[in-house]
């Protein structure tokens, strides 16, 4: 499991944090705060995110903290979960939501590699779950990969488990896909579940900036004023 254990006898599981991001419009309705955790079992052939698949230690953070930073925004009515395997910390994520919802309303997506029916029989997740409005589980299989919906591909599942997002007139299945990408300093972040031909297009630009030996680009040519 990766999620790592308070030194607070009866304290909230410390969280093992691949990234956050505060405020997209790329993962779920409304405007969202993001919460990547590090760590997952499955090693989807294809992942969006190769280097949070390994159970290994991350950003430490409690989840008091970490719900009043992702809440840093006013604007924020809602909070995403992915990874990694949010189940893998399943009971850490649920004091963070409780810790976010005693300060805002928040509504709750999370993905996930299990299947629905395999968490209502494990006991570590019920509260998570309980916690959830809208559950996308199954693992991401490449050649399944539709370019539609907010799934990563098409035998993945949306799960409406209470009906506070299901009436918003956010289509999960079937909407066009979008992304954004961050830089902050060296790094980069692709945020969300990219159309088509974008994830290759970031992941070669990040490799060019990164190669030793890349040569400078020439200069964009300057747009008439």
């Amino acid at each position: 499991m990766n999620t790592i254990p308070s030194a607070q006898t009866g304290a909230a599981p410390v969280l093992n944090v691949a990234a956050t991001r505060v405020g997209t419009r790329a993962l779920g309705p409304g405007l969202r705060s993001v919460v990547w955790v590090q760590g997952c079992p499955f090693h989807c052939a294809g992942c969006l995110a190769p280097d949070w698949i390994p159970d290994r230690p991350a950003r430490r953070a409690h989840p008091a903290d970490l719900a009043a930073e992702l809440l840093a925004d006013p604007r924020v009515s809602g909070l995403t979960l992915s990874g990694g395997e949010p189940m893998q910390q399943a009971k850490g994520l649920a004091a963070l939501v409780r810790a976010a919802r005693a300060e805002r309303d928040v509504t709750v997506v999370c993905f996930t590699g299990h299947r629905l029916e395999r968490l209502r029989e494990r006991p570590d997740t019920a509260d998570l779950l309980a916690l959830t409005d809208v559950l996308i589980d199954g693992q991401y299989v490449a050649r399944l990969d539709d370019g539609r919906g907010l799934r990563g591909s098409s035998n993945q599942r949306v799960h409406h488990l209470t009906p506070r997002l299901a009436a918003c007139g956010y289509d999960f299945d079937n909407r066009p896909r979008t992304a954004e990408i961050t830089v902050d300093g060296p790094e980069a972040l692709l945020v969300g579940v990219p159309p088509p031909g974008v994830l290759a297009a970031f992941d070669a630009a990040v490799t060019a900036v990164r190669s030793p030996r890349a040569t400078p680009a020439p200069p964009a040519p300057r747009q008439p004023t």
